[in-house]
C-alpha cells in the first residue's frame, strides 16, 4: 500500500477511534498495539516527540537500555508503515547518564537503532527557558529528519520558504538572485516555545506539559507531505500534529495512551475546526 491510503482504510485496519471528525482519527492506547495493524507503506509522514524518560507526569522511568530497546521497536514499526518516499521526524531531548553525562541528547543513543536514512539534524532554538548557574542556559532541542529513500523523498521547498529576505530585488546579470517566494530556511529554526504562566502564557497553550508549537509542526508537514496525505503522531499529546495537518490540508491520525490527553487533543481539534468553520462562514460571497 502507498501513501494515498484513505482514513476509511485506516479505520478498517485499526477499528473505531476514540474521537474522529473531518480529516482526523484519534485512538486511545499504546502505539505498538495500533502500528502492528497498519499495512506496509500506509503513511506518508510521521512527526513525533515520544517521552524523554526523564520523569514527566505522563511517563514511567525505564532503565536506559530498556528505553532504547522500546524506541527501537516502535521506530522499526514506523519504518514498515512509511511509504517509499516518506519521512519520519523525531524530536527528543536530553537524558542524564550516571557517571557519564549530565545531559546527553537521546538521539545520540539511538544512532544505530534507526532503520531510516538520517538526512538532516534541525536545531530548534526556542528562546525562553531555564536559567542555569553552572552551565550555559539550554535553549534548543533537536529534530532529526529521517527518510526511507535518500534518493526519493518529498520536500516542498516553495511551500515553506522564508519571505524575510534582506535584499529581495537584488539581481545578477539581469536576473533576481533570490527566489521571489523567499529563501530556504536554515537548519536552525528560531521559533518561540509554547510558554505557560500568568501574563506570559502562549495563546495556543493547553494543559499538556510538553506541547509542540504549531509553527514548528506545520513547517514540517508542509515540507514533507502533500495535500491529502495522511500524517501520524504515535505520541499525540496535546494534538498539535493534527491541528497542523488540518491547517495544511492534510489528514491526520494520532495515538495517545493517556485518556486525559486524548480528550484534551480532541477538544482542541474540535475548537480549531469550529473556529475555522466560523471564519469561512463570515467570508463575503463576492469580492
Amino acid at each position: 500500500m502507498c501513501a494515498n491510503t484513505t482514513l476509511h482504510e485506516i479505520e478498517s485496519m485499526l477499528g473505531p477511534p476514540a474521537h474522529s471528525g473531518e480529516g482526523y482519527l484519534i485512538y486511545q492506547g499504546d502505539c505498538m498495539d495500533y502500528l502492528k495493524h497498519l499495512e506496509d507503506g500506509a503513511l506518508a509522514l510521521t512527526v513525533t516527540s515520544p517521552p524523554y524518560n526523564i520523569g514527566k507526569e505522563y511517563e514511567s522511568i525505564r532503565e536506559i537500555d530498556h528505553y532504547i530497546e522500546w524506541c527501537k521497536r516502535w521506530i522499526h514499526e514506523l519504518y514498515r508503515v512509511t511509504s517509499d518516499n516518506g519521512s519520519f521526524w523525531l524530536n527528543l531531548g536530553y537524558v542524564a547518564l550516571a557517571s557519564r553525562a549530565k545531559a546527553i541528547p537521546i538521539p545520540y543513543l539511538l544512532w544505530d537503532q534507526v532503520p531510516f536514512f538520517m538526512l538532516q539534524e534541525i536545531v530548534w532554538n526556542y528562546g525562553a527557558g531555564v536559567a542555569a548557574k553552572r552551565t550555559f542556559s539550554p535553549r534548543n532541542e533537536k529534530f532529526l529528519w529521517y527518510v526511507k529513500n535518500p534518493d526519493d523523498y518529498v520536500f516542498n521547498l516553495d511551500d515553506i520558504r522564508d519571505p524575510s529576505v534582506k535584499y529581495p530585488n537584488q539581481k545578477k546579470n539581469g536576473k533576481l538572485k533570490c527566489n521571489p517566494l523567499g529563501k530556504n530556511p536554515t537548519d536552525v529554526w528560531q521559533i518561540p516555545k509554547v510558554t505557560s504562566g500568568k501574563d506570559r502564557s502562549s495563546k495556543e497553550r493547553t494543559l499538556h506539559p510538553a506541547q509542540f508549537p504549531i509553527a514548528v509542526v506545520e513547517r514540517i508537514v508542509k515540507a514533507c507531505s502533500a495535500p491529502g496525505d495522511i500524517v501520524l503522531d504515535p505520541f499525540l499529546g496535546s494534538g498539535s500534529l493534527i491541528e497542523a495537518a488540518l491547517r495544511s490540508e492534510r489528514l491526520a491520525i494520532g495515538f495517545e495512551i493517556n485518556p486525559k490527553y486524548v480528550d484534551l487533543a480532541a477538544k482542541r481539534v474540535r475548537a480549531f475546526l469550529r473556529a475555522r468553520g466560523q471564519q469561512l462562514a463570515q467570508r463575503p460571497l463576492f469580492r
